[in-house]
């Protein structure tokens, strides 16, 4: 697409990669545009906004450094990150597994081929099949959400933290109570444990501990296989297939899309009565709304 000569659409891909241009505003002064109409014609040229193709293309190229022997910490560094540790979650929260482990390939789901080429170029994919954006939007905002929440209930006292907030409560019968905050966060947790292990054909998962740092470095192992999971189901387009769990007794079969929708539907309720519970203990929490997440994860907010 050229104006006047000029591929603009390849300027404004080459403002969002720069690597001087840390903020949308840098990208937008890069191309010569005002912010409104430089997020704009990205969107619609590309279809992703610019601070989430930065984030996705630049975490691709760390994966593809990482693939040739380059330690986590330089890569964390080079792509910007002002921790390993959050490089790592990142990386996770992106391919499914942590920096230590190999990538399959460097790419990343993109819903316009656009993606890193080596060494420091772009490639268009013009055939990639990506996951459905809802299926897409629902299982990150769960999983970031939750580990949002497990962070804020580092701040409440044990004993609190343990205590019966909402006594009787049972968000899902064979579950147990989710009284308390201990209770429901450790619920949302091992609830993706125990159908991971269910999926692998492993063993039941032995309950490990609950308290806050605890639950969330066993969130922080399980998210992003779950995540793999999930978008291994969808490229296979195997939602229909069955699972014949012999976690349960007697072993029961379940259908893939019913399994997904069961853990996202359950999870969302136990949020929102998290976030109840933390309110309770004086944390000052937000409303999870997956609008306001997205348009973070854009840069838009």
């Amino acid at each position: 697409m050229t104006e006047s000569g000029r591929d603009r659409l390849r300027e404004l891909l080459d403002a969002v990669l720069d690597e001087d241009h840390a903020t949308l505003a840098d990208m937008a002064g890069g191309a010569h545009s005002s912010t409104f109409h430089f997020i704009r014609r990205l969107r619609r040229d590309t279809g992703e906004p610019p601070v989430a193709m930065r984030r996705r293309v630049i975490l691709e190229r760390a994966a593809w450094r990482l693939a040739g022997g380059t330690s986590v910490t330089d890569v964390a560094f080079e792509a910007g990150f002002e921790s390993v540790e959050g490089f790592s979650r990142a990386f996770a929260r992106g391919f499914g597994h942590p920096p230590s482990t190999p990538a399959a390939r460097h790419w990343l789901p993109a819903p316009n081929g656009i993606h890193f080429h080596p060494p420091m170029s772009l490639w268009v994919h013009t055939t990639e099949k990506t996951m459905n954006p809802i299926t897409e939007h629902l299982l990150r905002h769960d999983l970031d959400d939750t580990r949002g929440l497990l962070d804020l209930a580092k701040g409440v006292e044990p004993a609190a933290y343990e205590a019966a907030g909402v006594p009787g409560l049972q968000v899902l019968g064979f579950d147990g109570p989710d009284e308390s905050l201990a209770q429901v966060l450790e619920h949302l947790v091992a609830t993706k444990e125990i159908w991971l292990a269910a999926i692998e054909g492993a063993d039941f998962p032995a309950a490990g501990d609950r308290d806050p740092a605890s639950l969330l470095d066993r969130h922080d192992e399980v998210a992003p296989r779950w995540l793999s999971t999930v978008r291994d189901i969808d490229a296979r387009g195997a939602w229909d297939d069955r699972l014949v769990d012999a976690l349960c007794d007697p072993p029961e079969s379940f259908v893939m899309g019913s399994v997904f929708a069961h853990v996202v539907t359950f999870a969302a309720a136990r949020r929102q009565v998290a976030r109840h519970l933390l309110r309770g203990h004086g944390v000052t929490v937000d409303d999870g709304d997956p609008i306001t997440w997205l348009r973070e994860q854009r840069g838009e907010a």
